[in-house]
């Protein structure tokens, strides 16, 4: 009944206005619009929160549509995938459990359990992905909807879904926000779809001790291009995930596990322990070298913890008898005014060219041949390029550490002879999950970080941050991770601890970013993912860790 009802004003992008009465389904009035249905439309942003199409509007909304070409509509795709390959696998093999663990080219790495023989999964990868095509084709509803919260602890817990109810065990809310498909329900993570049948592109493919789901690009929505993985970067998840394993860390409920019994002190040691151990290796590789290596180039995107890995580096590799100098390729940036720009005419940073490759190249060139320069300093207020001062010279023990977004770039070094060059990438390859088929972003990780190194130590709010990321991610997929594949070897930042000590830094901030923003979107999704974690202090985080980068008190400082 409306009678009496006031409607609300609905505004779509590109200019469609409409009313509707309050409750009403945003996908019951894009069905009035031929412009409108004819969008292959994933969810949506209403008044900048992201949404399902079933989602009943209340107040006047400005709505944009979500497609597979767009960030939000992207993440949602790829969640509603794995939602569908999790039903899958729990209907065809009811005892077995899916993990799905980390990104890995253009795709989730995941595995079944126990079972490593190539033949087994590539007979169940077959059976799951005929299932998956037949619920497809079925075209199921798929539901947003709340459980009481002992329902839901009940259901999980009938179904030996241990994972399930760690995550929710230190978690009160009345009701729980689920999915549901058929008879299959899992927690909601995250925006899904609302029906099956647009979820037709992926593939499942084997890869090592497990296999890829693979999502089709953003560009062209009806391709799924070639999987190009890094071995380097998968053996660290795999060293990592053995690593969390073996701690007894695999998700958030065992970390919170941990920090509500009072062993986080423990866990800090730890991890920081095992973190030096991986430093120590890499120095000895290096030293391995010795006779032949001049150039460390250690690259990574950004927020990955690049210049304390640097330093700690250099600390081990002192302890093997080798001197390091380290230079930051950051002082060789280009004057502010000669920067390279984007297509929106907004400077963009990430772009090799922010670099001064002649100065650098003529630099680098002279220091290998044993000569003297004097190095430059960049006034980042100033936005110049300035002499510091500091002339060096590089002796017959010395090593050269240089640090920079680019340093895997052949074009940085190419002066440089291949032979003497050992080259690192690090990035926060996290390796915990919420839960057993539901990955933490190592993205979402890094500007978590970013966030509040940027306000401590520029005074930037979230929104700033937030604000820019896309040109960053933009950036780093041109210019960082095509290059990935040539490091010698990788080293992931990430602590399973850090997310529970960022919490309580990053929420104050994420809550300054409010519904008229359009970063809205990005603020509210991270704050529910660290609604999810029990609150840890900083105090027990020694001075060198990794994680001082971003919140303060650490060696670089």
């Amino acid at each position: 009944m409306h009678i009496g009802e006031k409607k609300i004003k609905i505004l779509f992008d590109g200019g469609i206005e409409t009313t509707c009465y309050p409750g009403t389904k945003i996908k019951n009035i894009i069905k009035k619009f031929d412009s409108l249905s004819n969008i292959d439309s994933l969810g949506a942003l209403v008044n900048n929160e992201i949404v399902s199409l079933t989602y009943p509007l209340e107040v006047d909304s400005k709505i944009s549509l979500l497609t597979l070409s767009d960030s939000h509509g992207y993440r949602i795709y790829r969640n509603s995938v794995s939602f569908l390959l999790t039903k899958a696998t729990h209907e065809c093999f009811p005892n077995m459990v899916l993990e799905i663990k980390h990104s890995l080219g253009n795709g989730f790495y995941c595995s079944f359990d126990d079972i490593t023989s190539k033949p087994a999964i590539s007979k169940m990868l077959a059976e799951v992905e005929i299932y998956m095509q037949k619920l497809i084709a079925e075209q199921l509803p798929i539901i947003r909807s709340k459980l009481h919260l002992e329902d839901a602890l009940n259901y999980f817990s009938s179904k030996n879904r241990k994972d399930k109810c760690d995550l929710l065990r230190f978690q009160n809310p009345s009701k729980i926000v689920i999915y549901k498909c058929d008879t299959f329900i899992d927690l909601a993570h995250g925006v899904l779809v609302d029906n099956t049948r647009i979820l037709s592109e992926f593939k499942l493919l084997p890869y090592e001790e497990g296999f890829i789901l693979q999502f089709p690009e953003k560009a062209y929505p009806a391709r799924i291009s070639e999987f190009h993985g890094s071995k380097p970067l998968f053996n660290i998840f795999k060293t990592y995930k053995a690593w969390g394993r073996t701690i007894g860390v695999k998700t958030i409920g065992d970390l919170n596990e941990i920090i509500v019994r009072g062993n986080y002190r423990e866990l800090v040691e730890i991890e920081e322990a095992f973190q030096e151990k991986k430093i120590a290796e890499i120095a000895d590789a290096i030293s391995l070298k010795r006779d032949i290596l001049k150039w460390v180039l250690i690259a990574g995107p950004s927020s990955s913890g690049k210049t304390t890995f640097a330093h700690r580096l250099s600390t081990q590799i002192k302890v093997n008898g080798i001197k390091p100098v380290i230079i930051s390729v950051d002082n060789y940036f280009v004057d502010r005014d000669q920067t390279p720009r984007n297509e929106n005419g907004d400077f963009d940073f990430e772009h090799i060219e922010t670099i001064d490759l002649k100065l650098l190249h003529e630099h680098l060139k002279l220091l290998d041949q044993g000569e003297t320069v004097e190095l430059p300093f960049f006034d980042f207020i100033k936005g110049k390029q300035l002499k510091s001062g500091k002339e060096i010279k590089l002796e017959e023990n010395e090593i050269v550490i240089i640090e920079g977004i680019h340093s895997l770039n052949p074009r940085m070094t190419e002066t440089l002879p291949k032979e003497r060059k050992f080259h690192i990438y690090i990035n926060a390859l996290t390796q915990l999950n919420q839960d057993n088929d539901t990955r933490i972003s190592t993205t979402d990780n890094r500007l978590i970080r970013r966030i509040i190194r940027d306000h401590r130590a520029r005074g930037n709010r979230a929104l700033a941050t937030i604000q820019m990321w896309p040109n960053v991610r933009a950036g780093e997929k041109r210019w960082i991770f095509p290059y990935q594949h040539l490091a010698d070897i990788a080293f992931s930042s990430a602590l399973n601890y850090e997310l529970a000590v960022l919490k309580p830094l990053a929420e104050p901030l994420l809550a300054e970013v409010k519904p008229w923003h359009p970063q809205y979107a990005d603020a509210r999704r991270l704050q529910n993912f660290l609604k999810k974690f029990s609150t840890a202090s900083i105090f027990p985080i020694p001075h060198k860790s990794l994680l001082r980068e971003f919140v303060g008190g650490g060696i670089i400082e």
